[in-house]
């Protein structure tokens, strides 16, 4: 028979006709529903009557008593005699059920909506201590995460009833506070020890930001959203935080960190967040994490380590011994941490010092170590290897070939940097869609300029959605390769989807061909790295998160605001992973203090190294930090280096004290000028 005139079974037809029943009005189902109760009631009514040795022995008498039970369980009244008497008990019962009915039902829809609001998260949070996160990202789960991890590693180190109190996380945005919670529920270890809040509202409105009491709060993290307007509700979530804290600069006050996408911003959200506040700028961060990353892939996972709060971190410690001490003994007394600088007194950092920089009273030193406790300074210093040093002499980078593919508005931040700092003779393909920003052969940014000569751009216009996209590009002949996604705020389609497609066709290639390739990919969402196709060389940056490790940092060490500004800001990215052999030589055993002294002597300050096993599954990764000074190796032409370096256009030791003011995250930088077509 065939598949159309086949029968259709009676028990599927019976309950299709019963669905499309139901589906017609409320009457059908309070009709369907009475005709169950009594297709049940009336039975066992029946056969409790008929089964019961006192009941009446005329079927009249029986046919009574059945109606006095059914009634009585359907709660319709128990009266017997003529029908008008029966009929009239039974529209009693039902006027009197319908009352009930209403009753329960108001009181029920009460007690709902309160439970509602309730879920809702509009009651106020009455703590003190805590942190308090404005606004929803995709950023908000790295934050999170480093806040629990950065105060728990702070309550280890203390004792008493502060280590054993609960750390409470409260949130406001304009979401479901219950979504907003299983979200970070889900995603992040929450132990007993802490708890989150959330709480629904408009982080811009005064009256929405008393829910979370953020005068009473440690710090509040305030986040930008990927909108177009993002930044501008930044700035007004930062002035409706200064109408309830005021301006009081007091110790009272809570730290407000807060970050923008746009520089632009950047001085007006200054003026709001106050003098306990700091803004980061995360496009210019990201960009240039981008093009550190493209240079020395293992650089994503070094600096994720050293700005997370599971190994060693930035530190400011107080080390009294160190006073009248040059900086040069006092990093190589050190056994258990890195100095990378000095604190002055004025809060005003100095990073890679002359080595002969002598510590002041009120010196504070920056350090590198597993944890905040002060480091002991040795009784001598380590052993310096002399016969195993390189030479002085800067080994410069050869040029390099790179490969762009997608834009987005990161992209020309991402082409200036690699205009500021490439080897003449560097070459930039850019691969853009037809539709991109990148706008063709007219944009100041894919054109060659006057002032370009050490990087040539060349711009292609392909569909880099479909699997010849790179047809015609010799992949082998390409140092790394760089992929950005669509801004979020453009277009119905998720920005993640065509990046995993342009590393899934790099991936091919790589397995065709037998070779690695260096990727480097710019991501959205966070959930998105656990299914990129990635290489042995590949790394998934997850735009933002660099922004959100360091706010996290600061909020557990506001010192650390200049620091960072220095490093990240004024110093372009100052962490670079350099060859060994320019600082010892390959095959020679030597302690680590050997690279400690080699890079004092060119103004730089060793914090860790990469041993380079080419056995392994992903030979970039695993980079030790804050190795002992006394730790001795052998070191071999593919291990790395990571330092502190003086950045593009400093020099170091010769940048040793000045009388500027002390920076405040973010630097004034001047204004980028671009060019106009």
């Amino acid at each position: 028979m065939a598949r159309g005139q086949e029968r259709t079974p009676l028990r599927h037809r019976a309950r299709y006709l019963f669905d499309r029943t139901l589906a017609r009005s409320t009457g059908t189902l309070l009709g369907w529903l009475a005709l169950c109760c009594l297709a049940v009631v009336l039975p066992v009514s029946t056969l409790l009557v008929w089964t019961d040795p006192a009941a009446p022995r005329s079927v009249t008498g029986r046919l009574t008593q059945v109606w006095r039970t059914s009634a009585e369980t359907l709660r319709l009244g128990a009266v017997a005699g003529t029908p008008a008497r029966m009929l009239l008990s039974v529209l009693l019962g039902l006027v009197a059920l319908l009352c009930v009915s209403t009753v329960v039902g108001v009181v029920t829809t009460g007690l709902g909506d309160r439970l509602t609001e309730l879920r809702r998260g509009r009651s106020r949070v009455l703590e003190c201590d805590h942190d308090v996160v404005l606004g929803w990202t995709d950023q908000i789960f790295t934050v999170v995460s480093e806040l629990i991890a950065g105060r728990a590693g702070a309550g280890r180190s203390r004792r008493g009833r502060s280590a054993r109190a609960r750390h409470v996380v409260t949130v406001l945005a304009d979401r479901d506070p219950a979504h907003m919670h299983a979200a970070l529920t889900a995603a992040l270890e929450v132990t007993d020890r802490v708890r989150l809040v959330c709480r629904t509202g408009v982080p811009t409105d005064p009256d929405a930001l008393t829910l979370v009491t953020p005068g009473a709060a440690r710090a509040v993290v305030v986040l930008p959203a990927d909108d177009s307007d993002g930044d501008l509700t930044v700035v007004r979530t930062l002035l409706a935080l200064r109408t309830l804290l005021g301006t009081d600069d007091g110790r009272s006050a809570p730290r407000v960190v807060a970050a923008v996408h746009d520089g632009r911003y950047v001085p007006a959200a200054r003026l709001a967040a106050g003098p306990r506040g700091t803004v980061l700028e995360t496009d210019l961060t990201a960009a240039r994490l981008l093009v550190q990353a493209a240079r020395r892939p293992g650089m994503p996972t070094a600096l994720r380590d050293l700005l997370d709060f599971s190994g060693a971190e930035f530190h400011v410690t107080d080390v009294p011994e160190a006073v009248g001490l040059s900086f040069e003994e006092v990093a190589l007394r050190l056994e258990g941490s890195c100095a990378v600088g000095l604190l002055r007194p004025d809060g005003r950092p100095l990073l890679t010092p002359a080595p002969g920089t002598v510590l002041a009273p009120g010196d504070r030193l920056v350090t590198v170590a597993h944890d905040d406790r002060t480091a002991p300074l040795t009784d001598r210093w380590a052993r310096v290897d002399t016969t195993a040093l390189a030479s002085s002499t800067p080994v410069p980078e050869p040029p390099a070939r790179l490969l762009l593919l997608g834009w987005n508005r990161r992209a020309p931040m991402v082409v200036d940097a690699l205009r500021g700092t490439a080897r003449p003779g560097s070459v930039l393909d850019v691969v853009t869609d037809a539709a991109s920003d990148a706008a063709g052969p007219g944009s100041p940014w894919s054109r060659n300029r006057p002032g370009d000569a050490p990087l040539t751009v060349t711009h292609h216009t392909r569909d880099l959605a479909a699997p010849d996209a790179l047809d015609g590009f010799d992949l082998s002949a390409y140092d790394s390769v760089m992929v950005l996604g669509s801004d979020a705020e453009k277009g119905t389609e998720r920005p993640d989807e065509r990046t995993l497609l342009a590393l899934l066709t790099l991936r091919s290639w790589e397995e065709r061909t037998g070779r690695v390739l260096p990727v480097v990919a710019e991501l959205h969402d966070h959930r998105s790295r656990t299914v990129a196709p990635l290489g042995p060389a590949s790394h998934a940056l997850v735009h933002g998160e660099l922004t959100a490790l360091l706010m996290a940092q600061i909020v557990h060490n506001p010192e650390l605001a200049a620091v960072f500004e220095e490093i990240f800001a004024r110093r372009g990215g100052a962490l670079a992973l350099r060859p060994a052999a320019h600082y010892v030589l390959p095959g020679h055993e030597a302690a680590f203090a050997t690279v400690v002294a080699a890079a004092l002597d060119r103004g730089e300050s060793a914090i860790g190294y990469h041993a380079h096993d080419p056995h392994r599954a992903r030979p970039h990764d695993g980079v030790l930090l804050c190795p002992g000074t006394s730790e001795r190796r052998v070191w071999h032409a593919g291990d790395q280096v990571l330092v502190l370096t003086a950045g593009p256009g400093h020099h170091g030791g010769a940048e040793t004290d000045t009388a500027a003011p002390p920076p405040a995250l973010p630097a004034q930088r001047p204004e980028r000028v671009e060019e106009s077509d």
